[in-house]
């Protein structure tokens, strides 16, 4: 009997250890910047979780961390092989989990049940609560995200949101995959981390040339950003998976919105806000089309996975 507790014991631990540690912290469900930064102390709470994973083999203190955030797909097997790249390099990991809280699996083709905004709260509660654990560096915490997720890494590090949600805080990286550069802010205003953007020359789900359009913009603004193009690339280039269509996903490819510095997103005629749901779906419908390509390149996804292990090497680990 004792043997059998003692099995039992042994497979609940192993079981536990590969789960990781369920952190959960309150955040709110913010449809839109603009909410964030004009209204946020009246937003509807939300509980949110993330798992913790720890590396193996070094000392669980003052940790380096990357939060990691997934795409309007959910979580990927690619998104955690990244990950656990970053473990064995000894940095502790946290995957975001915006969409499972909310009872939400995908947000591809509708983009309002969890939204930009309500990811980057959640990111910044995460970085609050996981800041404040004695076995992470509050200084050395990184983020990186894909597709939807690396629109949250990328304006995670904008000043104006920044400012709105926390002023004690601050990500020490911003590793932003294939992120929707198409949404241009009226103020270039950026926090002093490193941006670093990884996107396919073939992508007409975020396209890539609204992220040249940007990156030099910022630049010129005194952001430290930067920015690699893969040929013959797609949306999700790092996937194993070959390229397919997702006919219900958007097409982004023609649009391109300005930001006012209260957050606001205007629509491509008359400057209507879109601050609810129907006024995005009806700007939307104005200059996105349906049936984006989505898939991995074998050489692209070799380079991607080098340069991030590189990145957080060179932001998280070089002061050790």
């Amino acid at each position: 009997m004792i043997k059998k507790t003692f099995t039992f014991y042994l497979l609940f631990q192993l079981c536990f250890a590969s789960e990781g540690e369920k952190i959960t912290f309150t955040s709110a469900n913010p449809f839109s910047f603009f909410h964030v930064i004009t209204d946020i102390e009246n937003q509807e709470s939300q509980d949110v979780f993330g798992i913790l994973r720890m590396p193996e083999n070094v000392e669980h203190k003052n940790l380096p961390l990357v939060i990691g955030v997934a795409g309007s797909l959910g979580w990927g097997e690619h998104n955690f092989e990244y990950l656990q790249m970053y473990r064995n390099m000894g940095i502790a990991t946290f995957e975001l989990q915006s969409f499972q809280s909310r009872g939400v699996s995908s947000t591809v083709g509708e983009q309002v049940s969890v939204t930009t905004a309500m990811m980057i709260l959640d990111a910044f509660r995460a970085l609050e609560k996981l800041g404040e654990d004695p076995r992470i560096d509050r200084d050395r915490i990184a983020i990186t995200g894909w597709s939807l997720g690396g629109g949250v890494t990328l304006f995670s590090a904008w000043e104006p949101l920044k400012r709105a949600i926390s002023a004690d805080v601050s990500f020490a990286a911003h590793l932003a995959f294939y992120p929707p550069c198409f949404i241009v802010p009226e103020i270039m205003e950026f926090t002093n981390a490193p941006i670093h953007i990884l996107i396919g020359e073939l992508d007409n789900w975020t396209p890539a040339a609204a992220c040249g359009e940007l990156v030099p913009l910022m630049q010129s603004a005194g952001s430290d950003i930067d920015l690699t193009v893969y040929e013959d690339s797609h949306h999700s280039f790092d996937r194993s998976a070959k390229p397919v269509i997702d006919e219900h996903g958007y097409s982004f490819s023609d649009c391109r919105f300005m930001m006012r510095e209260d957050g606001a997103v205007l629509m491509n005629f008359m400057d209507i806000p879109m601050t609810a749901p129907i006024l995005q779906k009806v700007s939307f419908a104005f200059c996105a089309e349906r049936g984006p390509t989505y898939g991995g390149n074998p050489t692209s996804r070799k380079e991607a996975f080098e340069f991030a292990k590189g990145f957080m090497k060179e932001h998280l680990l070089s002061s050790e």
